[in-house]
């Protein structure tokens, strides 16, 4: 039992502490560039933006539409960057509960379902980002790391 015990829990536990860098680097790499691109998009066709904004209820879409739409983008960059890391995943998290609120969940039938949006497996991303950070290869790191 105990060589069990350290092979399948003890050998990961110690390979993991030398790769500690690599989950927050993947997260932010990966939706960075996604929110980034999302972002750019709704910036550059604001007007139709817009319209799906008032077809699903958001109030003062004329005001939220550009604001979202730089979050997403300015958010993406800053993730990409890791800087800032724990407002912008913040920020994007926000903008994932408004999006399945005003425009998923009308399809909401089961705890199935609300998992299986995309905006759900965001959510998860971004609320991790937020609390564990951005990781040792970041800007914010080395930021941090000079200061102290």
């Amino acid at each position: 039992m105990k060589f069990l015990t350290r092979w399948l829990l003890l050998w990961p536990e110690q390979v993991a502490q030398y790769l500690t860098w690599l989950a927050p680097l993947f997260a932010r790499l990966v939706v960075g560039w996604v929110f980034l691109w999302s972002g750019w998009g709704k910036l550059n066709h604001l007007p139709a933006i817009t319209e799906n904004f008032i077809s699903w209820g958001i109030p003062f879409p004329h005001v939220l539409t550009p604001f979202v739409s730089g979050v997403e983008f300015f958010g993406g960059l800053f993730l990409l960057l890791g800087l800032l890391t724990r407002i912008s995943a913040g920020a994007l998290g926000i903008t994932m509960i408004v999006a399945i609120k005003s425009a998923k969940w009308a399809d909401v039938d089961s705890l199935e379902t609300l998992l299986g949006f995309d905006e759900t497996e965001y959510l998860a991303l971004f609320l991790w980002l937020a609390i564990a950070g951005a990781g040792k290869l970041s800007l914010d790191y080395l930021l941090t790391r000079k200061q102290a």
